[in-house]
């Protein structure tokens, strides 16, 4: 392996050391590999529930199911755009975006280094940026009414809130987070451990490397 792959993957664990340690080096690659495949399942559940009195929808990765239609027979005439015409790019990248992301969590289980956790950066930043985004196109729809619609006189331009109950003209908005969130909280949980592991494993490791490099 040439010095500048070592420098970036991080020093082999010597096969002695392997023997009489294996849980220390084993742990933190089971901590990355269950955040990973959390990560895939998600993919399945549902993220979020927007709940309009009795109408709701519910939110994937990559589509929105639930009363979509009803829902956008009411925003019709107030002027807000159907609910599919947001997030359409990210909802066509999520799938690929989260087995990609999968997928550098198990390739930091292989690299014994600091770039560990610049590999997982992305899995442990994916809850809030569903977030944030999620606001993000709310927002967008919210705040660009259409005023040519029938009842755009009757209502001011709003923000729906992700996380909280909002109130609309006459009704109330109630979210949810769903299970495919919280399967990604807990993958960045795994991921946070996995990476106390993965320095306390490794860090004495590459030391000594850069000790006999020095």
């Amino acid at each position: 392996m040439s010095s500048e792959m070592e420098k970036l993957i991080g020093p082999r664990v010597p096969a002695e050391e392997l023997k009489t340690r294996r849980a220390r080096y084993i742990l933190p690659t089971l901590f990355f590999v269950a955040a990973a495949v959390l990560l895939v399942v998600s993919v399945l559940q549902p993220w979020w529930q927007l709940k309009l009195n009795a109408p709701y929808v519910v939110a994937y990765v990559n589509q929105m199911t639930g009363d979509v239609s009803e829902i956008d027979g009411l925003n019709h005439y107030i002027g807000m755009r159907p609910l599919r015409e947001a997030a359409q790019f990210e909802q066509s990248i999520s799938v690929i975006g989260i087995i990609a992301i999968a997928m550098l969590i198990l390739a930091a289980a292989f690299v014994h280094s600091k770039w560990a956790a610049l590999l997982a950066l992305p899995a442990l930043l994916l809850p809030i940026f569903f977030l944030a985004d999620l606001q993000f196109w709310l927002a967008n729809f919210g705040m660009n009414l259409d005023p040519n619609a029938a009842l755009s006189s009757s209502i001011e331009p709003f923000i729906p809130p992700v996380l909280w109950k909002g109130t609309i003209a006459q009704f109330s908005t109630v979210p949810r987070l769903l299970t495919g969130f919280w399967l990604a909280v807990t993958a960045s949980g795994l991921i946070l451990v996995g990476l106390f592991f993965h320095r306390r494993a490794y860090k004495p490791l590459v030391d000594a490397q850069q000790g006999e490099a020095g």
